[in-house]
């Protein structure tokens, strides 16, 4: 049977009482600050100790089906050094083995209790005071501890943009938690400094710091050398750093505890004065296996395992203070036991837990808030507005495409709030792809919009660490499709954020993303994609697609204050093939709309509950009505497929602007009525009000431009049926199919030949 590595401490100090000698490296005395003194040891060995014992207790909890995670810090608790070195009041972003880091950071602060906070987030107790039991995180607002639950270094992307954004928020005087010499610091494994989230992360500190631009971050690589079983090839993590050209780099064993303390102190300060990023290579050991259901002797052998044991961390501090002699071995299983005895009594004290027992307790982080403050937030005008549109108001201009609706949109936001900024590739100079923020850069500068690189993972890292520093982010992803390339910074990091803080911490944006199909003489796969699925299935973000150049403009702004007043992470779908169209039909103007000035923005400002009603007025007679119920390019397709139907069934007027407003002549007063309902939002859809308008109609066709399958339609539907709709439902889609370049697109996309086709099947008098 293997020795565990709590018998093998226990044993191995107590022959040092018996009288074998204490192994250690000399170290002379000075008053060098790089030197570590007798007390520092002391506080680094308390920190460890109570990491341990935690450790060992989450393993018993388990045991009593009272604890439910057992990925321990164990072997990694030299990393208490690196909080010693740090300041409280400097951001962490925590690997899941930081328990040695917490434990001395929350001592740097008076009335925390580190022991209390590890064992009720053991527990998945809603009294764990991060994350009110929802995870296991090391997190604290008053230790300014940001909760990850990354595995994959997923959290490095907004480490990178926190670091930047402080760095920029303090240069613009904006207000910001952290002091102004704050220095952001990042923990992972060696496994995970192989991940292409690590690579494009580390990438993009290299790229802004070889431009010059302030990047204080700390990287700190806890190398224990195996990834659950895949074991790190010799030398690999040392080459990987020495590749970090524009990282100063810093390398400690774990197993001194001297040498990491004045490695870390050199790494901090180093950050700290030049605001330029570092690695540390510190060198750890894992016990105990990855987790709790690790069966480790099967792919290491019982010699392996301990051999490790002598180089615990614990075990070294508890030499160097018994070699200096600040502590007797006695003294040193006296603290190590009632350390023990401390933490039992306290997991005991706190069992049984109380956990989260209702959808409602569990998802209310992620719950969208009806906030008043979020409606003033997004009708707020700036005192230079004219002078920001350079004189030519664009309520002035007549009626703007979508494209120049949303350019005038972003302005207005810019220039109302000082905290937002947009930023993308190709977003700043050239002005996007289609234009949309052309003209931003000259009229806010290039602090304020500026271009990134090519990366969509730096883009949203930098949005999410710039929200934690204050800003209201407004990234950009070019395409629709290049959204995959980082999607998981929404899904696992964004999204998350609240949730595993139970509101204490957000990260609100507006993620601008060009999608959709219908391009004409561009497109393909790439610039053509037509799928939301990766968007609609996350929990407490919202998605929005305008439909038209009078929509976007409310949805911009809807967006912007969901962001501001409640941290909320919202996704505009710009639908290209709208950018810049004017008709929809053929010389009528509709696709254009003229600008809501300020002084009518509240009447402009959509409901997130609510689609829009495109109703017919003239129409009389319930019998045989069809809802068409759409969002994006749906809505003129559909307008337009009406259009081919009235001839024949005289149902519509042309015009689509006539919809609303006009008394069409020579209509059968019995003619069913076809409106038009645009979701607007499709995720969280507006469910309970389509449910509602759509009980006064017959039929449903619902007209979805992505897929069939993963596609808004399958939501709809759902839903409709959810609400007990009894009508006839059809619905129209895009094939499953990826999107061809050129004419072939036809082939796979939704057309409004589908649209008439289905509507000519459910109406009364249809061509059947």
């Amino acid at each position: 049977m293997i020795e565990s590595v709590d018998d093998h401490f226990g044993r191995r100090v107590r022959e040092w009482e018996a009288g074998e000698p204490v192994c250690r490296g000399a170290r002379p005395a000075s008053d060098d600050p790089a030197v570590v003194s007798d007390g520092d040891l002391l506080d680094l060995f308390a920190a460890q100790v109570m990491s341990r014992h935690l450790d060992l207790a989450a393993r018993e909890l388990q045991a009593k089906g009272e604890g439910f995670y057992t990925i321990g810090s164990a072997g990694h608790e030299s990393n208490a050094a690196v909080a010693m070195a740090l300041r409280p009041t400097d951001p962490g972003l925590l690997h899941y083995r930081s328990g040695g880091f917490y434990c001395a950071r929350a001592a740097q602060v008076a009335g925390n209790d580190p022991a209390s906070d590890t064992l009720r987030s053991f527990m998945a107790s809603a009294d764990d005071p991060i994350s009110g039991g929802r995870h296991k995180v090391f997190g604290h607002h008053d230790l300014a501890v940001i909760p990850q639950t990354s595995t994959i270094a997923s959290h490095l992307p907004r480490a990178v943009g926190l670091a930047f954004a402080h760095e920029r928020a303090h240069a613009r005087g904006l207000p910001d938690e952290w002091p102004a010499d704050a220095v952001v610091v990042a923990s992972l494994g060696d496994a995970g400094l192989n991940h292409s989230t690590a690579a494009g992360a580390l990438n993009a500190a290299a790229h802004a710091t070889h431009q010059g631009v302030p990047v204080p971050l700390l990287v700190v690589v806890e190398d224990n050398g195996i990834g659950i079983s895949v074991r790190t090839p010799a030398g690999w993590t040392d080459s990987a750093i020495a590749r970090l050209d524009a990282f100063a780099s810093y390398a400690a064993d774990g197993a001194d505890p001297v040498t990491t303390l004045a490695a870390a102190r050199a790494a901090v300060a180093h950050v700290r004065s030049t605001r330029r990023p570092a690695v540390l290579h510190l060198r750890t050991v894992r016990f105990m296996g990855h987790a709790g259901s690790d069966a480790e002797v099967a792919y290491r052998s019982p010699r392996e395992i301990t051999a490790d044991y002598d180089r615990d961390p614990l075990l070294a501090t508890a030499a160097e203070l018994v070699g200096r002699g600040a502590l007797s071995p006695r003294q040193v299983l006296d603290r190590y036991e009632a350390e023990r005895s401390r933490i039992a009594l306290l997991a005991a004290s706190l069992a049984p837990a109380r956990r989260l027992a209702t959808d409602a307790e569990v998802a209310g982080p992620l719950r969208l808030r009806h906030d008043a403050r979020a409606r003033g937030l997004s009708l707020a005008v700036a005192a230079n507005r004219a002078e920001r549109f350079r004189g030519r108001l664009p309520e002035d201009s007549g009626p703007l495409t979508l494209a120049q609706s949303l350019t005038a949109a972003l302005t207005d936001l810019l220039a109302a709030h000082p905290e937002a900024m947009a930023f993308g590739e190709d977003v700043g100079v050239k002005g996007g792809v289609y234009g949309v923020t052309r003209g931003l850069r000259r009229t806010f500068g290039a602090t304020r919009v500026f271009d990134t690189l090519l990366d969509e993972q730096t883009i949203l890292g930098t949005a999410l660490g710039s929200a934690l520093a204050g800003f209201l982010p407004i990234p950009e992803i070019q395409y629709l499709a290049y959204l995959h390339n980082a999607e998981d910074q929404l899904r696992g990091e964004a999204a998350t954020l609240s949730f595993f803080s139970n509101g204490q911490y957000a990260n609100g944006m507006v993620v601008r993303i060009p999608g959709l199909a219908y391009q004409r003489g561009f497109g393909g796969h790439f610039h053509n994609d037509n799928s939301l699925a990766v968007l609609r299935d996350i929990p407490g973000i919202v998605v929005g697609v305008p439909s038209s150049a009078a929509e976007a403009p409310g949805l911009v702004r809807a967006m912007a204050g969901m962001a501001l007043a409640e941290g909320r992470v919202c996704v505009l779908v710009e639908p290209i093939a709208l950018y810049h169209a004017r008709d929809v039909l053929p010389g009528d103007g509709a696709a254009t709309a003229p600008y809501a000035a300020p002084t009518s923005w509240a009447d402009a400002l959509p409901s997130r509950d609510e689609g829009v009603l495109h109703r017919d007025p003239a129409r009389r007679g319930d019998e045989g009505d069809v809802l068409v119920i759409t969002f994006g390019n749906g809505v003129g397709m559909s307008r337009r497929a009406i259009a081919q139907l009235s001839t024949t069934l005289q149902l519509l007027p042309s015009a689509p602007q006539q919809l609303e407003s006009c008394e069409p002549e020579g209509w059968p007063e019995a003619a069913p009525r076809v409106d038009i309902y645009d979701l607007r939002w499709i995720a969280p859809l507006p469910a309970d009000h389509l449910a509602s308008i759509a009980d006064s109609y017959a039929a449903v066709l619902v007209v979805d431009e992505t897929r069939r399958s993963g596609g808004v339609s399958e939501g709809v539907v759902t839903a409709l049926v959810d609400h007990g709709y009894r009508g006839t439902i059809r619905r129209v889609t895009s094939h499953d199919s990826v999107i061809p370049l050129g004419p072939a697109a036809d082939a796979v996309l939704l057309g409004e030949a589908d649209i008439v086709a289905a509507l000519d099947d459910l109406l009364p008098g249809g061509r059947r």
